[in-house]
């Protein structure tokens, strides 16, 4: 059984605590439904205030989507 990957996308480099030595980047993929979501909400743009995105690589779906002016919305499917 392969595991399910994760991509946690914004269109600006994502910057956040959990990425100490990480240059910054668009984009991380993460194994862990969970851990990707908890990467996301602690993460941030650079510039500040884009949207950040947790993305379902095998459907494509959104599974999360914060930005720093707007409450973060989870989906429910799981």
């Amino acid at each position: 059984m392969s595991a399910a990957i994760y991509r946690v996308e914004s269109a600006h480099p994502i910057v956040g605590p959990l990425w100490p030595g990480l240059a910054s980047s668009k984009f991380h993929h993460i194994v862990d439904r969970a851990l990707a979501i908890v990467v996301a909400a602690k993460s941030m743009t650079s510039p500040s205030g884009h949207e950040i995105r947790v993305v379902h690589v095998p459907t494509g779906k959104v599974i999360f989507r914060k930005t720093a002016s707007a409450a973060t919305e989870v989906g429910e499917d799981r």
